[in-house]
């Protein structure tokens, strides 16, 4: 009966353990006026979601084999409310669906990537739109409505290294999703603090509030961030009891 036990919580383990992996990627501006354009390439196995706010990307594994990112290249940040926005599929054998656009989902785009067949597979998608503008919405950074007054110094700092506020803004984001997926709510970032450990990896903590009915939870939360290239890394939420 042991060893029955065992394959039974491996076999109900590996699903959670696929749909909790992430990764975050901060996008290449190459630069451009115009008409706004991303080119987001992926390899899935399974089935995956891109997620798309302003420069970041995150990847999350839904099912299956590990999503991974090949490209992620933008000739200008996509605003948080961008006009005529457009999704076009390039590549890929499986079905691509755009399930959130940046108007209905607090500035970010969310494209599903569903690879059937067997084996690691590309897709590529563009992301399309035509000027626009940035709105609070809840979101964290840049002094914006709900965001905890961060100020506006929120920008990357070019020379390959990420300021405090871009790498907070990076962590809140992670958190936020991941408190929408595992409690089907809309939070906000009640505080949030940098631990600076003068190299790649910082600590970054925090708490983050939600509105469920007639109650308000409370969640600490912790992650780290590398402000090399702006990877998310070992994200903890935790409600409090």
């Amino acid at each position: 009966m042991i060893p029955n036990l065992k394959t039974l919580l491996v076999a109900c383990f590996l699903p959670v353990v696929a749909f909790a992996q992430g990764d975050s990627r901060r996008a290449e501006i190459r630069g451009g006026g115009g008409s706004g354009k991303c080119t987001i390439e992926v390899e899935v196995d399974g089935i995956a979601e891109v997620i798309i706010d302003r420069e970041m990307g995150y990847l999350r594994t839904v099912e299956g084999q590990r999503a991974t990112w090949r490209r992620f290249v933008c000739n200008q940040p996509m605003p948080s409310n961008p006009n005529n926005f457009r999704f076009r599929g390039i590549d890929g054998r499986g079905r691509q669906t755009l399930i959130r656009t940046p108007q209905n989902n607090r500035g970010r785009a969310v494209v599903q990537l569903e690879d059937s067949k067997g084996g690691r597979h590309g897709y590529t998608f563009d992301l399309e739109w035509d000027g626009g503008s940035d709105f609070g919405g809840g979101r964290p950074g840049g002094g914006r409505p709900g965001g905890g007054g961060w100020g506006n110094n929120d920008g990357f700092n070019g020379g390959g290294n990420w300021n405090a506020r871009q790498a907070e803004r990076a962590c809140a984001s992670e958190v936020q999703d991941r408190i929408r997926r595992d409690y089907n709510l809309s939070s906000r970032i009640e505080r949030i603090q940098m631990d600076d450990n003068r190299g790649s990896n910082d600590s970054i903590y925090g708490q983050a509030s939600a509105r469920q009915r007639n109650r308000t939870i409370y969640f600490d939360f912790d992650c780290r961030v590398n402000r090399n290239n702006g990877n998310v890394r070992n994200v903890r939420v935790t409600e409090r009891r």
